[in-house]
């Protein structure tokens, strides 16, 4: 009998975090976060990460259980929280997996196998030169030749994806295109509860524009100053986050800190629009627009728990 696992995910800033917290509480659940920052130390404002006075005793996995200075991708990601829901399992309890990381859920949800990322870099590190050599379109070319479909999905300028689909092929004499077709038709092996929330685009927007403010008056810039201080520096997967790479221009000199928050809320805003829009291709999702529920955490809790008991 497949075992439940149910997904809470979203937009930033929709309101996931008090949701999947009241909900694992009510299942007797355990939380597992699909953030690609909240992941780290010391990275606590900007990633909105979850104070232990508001996880309520509800025991959570994948936060803070790296440095800053280590690398934190899909592959890794997946490993990490197959081990959790292992875990959770053996304890009897029900796994809630909270966050806004599509591609995160989607590894999990659907078990993608990613056992083509071997530990032989040599390849990559020799298309690497090549791409900064002769520029991207060069490498571009060369997966068009071997792979027209990717070509045509990836831009040119996504060295790292143009890279992937380059160094998939050599090592496996597979097409990255049909790899991903494949492994996309797969089935979820659990009984699998997968919502995402929603509001009316226009409040989202206000609500980023409150919540990157709040982040500046917490005090984000002392955060960003004291990760540089520990020798992060903007090529790390960890400073790609945003509100970090922006504060470190303004403290480098390169913008003034209005035009930094200016950026991050643009840019924010952004992610959220292309977060929605990855949701809206996933299979087996169930929207849940707050407006529907008039705007009250309890009721969407309600449902969820109607539904899930049922």
């Amino acid at each position: 009998m497949a075992r439940p696992l149910i997904v809470l995910t979203g937009p930033t800033a929709v309101g996931k975090t008090g949701l999947s917290i009241e909900l694992a509480g009510a299942l007797g659940g355990e939380i597992i976060s699909a953030d690609s920052m909240q992941v780290y130390r010391h990275m606590n404002i900007g990633s909105a990460k979850v104070t232990r006075e508001e996880m309520k005793g509800i025991p959570h996995h994948l936060i803070d259980v790296l440095e800053p200075t280590e690398d934190f991708n899909v592959v890794i990601f997946q490993k990490m929280a197959k081990e959790a829901l292992t875990r959770i399992y053996e304890r009897g309890r029900i796994p809630v997996i909270a966050g806004g990381t599509g591609f995160y859920i989607q590894s999990l949800v659907y078990d993608i196998d990613f056992t083509e990322n071997d530990s032989d870099l040599s390849l990559r590190r020799e298309l690497e030169m090549a791409a900064s050599g002769k520029g991207p379109e060069y490498i571009h070319q060369m997966l068009r030749e071997i792979d027209p479909v990717s070509a045509e999905q990836i831009h040119a300028n996504n060295i790292k994806r143009v890279i992937r689909a380059i160094e998939f092929y050599k090592k496996t004499g597979r097409r990255i295109s049909e790899h991903n077709q494949t492994e996309r038709r797969k089935q979820t092996p659990y009984d699998l509860f997968y919502y995402v929330l929603n509001i009316d685009r226009k409040v989202l927007y206000e609500r980023i524009d409150r919540r990157v403010d709040e982040m500046i008056k917490q005090g984000l810039v002392e955060e960003v100053k004291h990760l540089a201080g520990l020798g992060c520096t903007r090529d790390m997967v960890s400073m790609q986050g945003l509100g970090y790479k922006e504060i470190l221009d303004y403290l480098e000199g390169r913008c003034s800190l209005d035009e930094a928050v200016y950026t991050i809320k643009r840019d924010t805003r952004h992610f959220a629009k292309r977060q929605i829009t990855w949701f809206k291709r996933e299979r087996d999702v169930r929207w849940l627009n707050w407006e529907e529920f008039e705007g009250s955490p309890k009721r969407i809790l309600e449902y969820i728990l109607a539904e899930i008991r049922e």
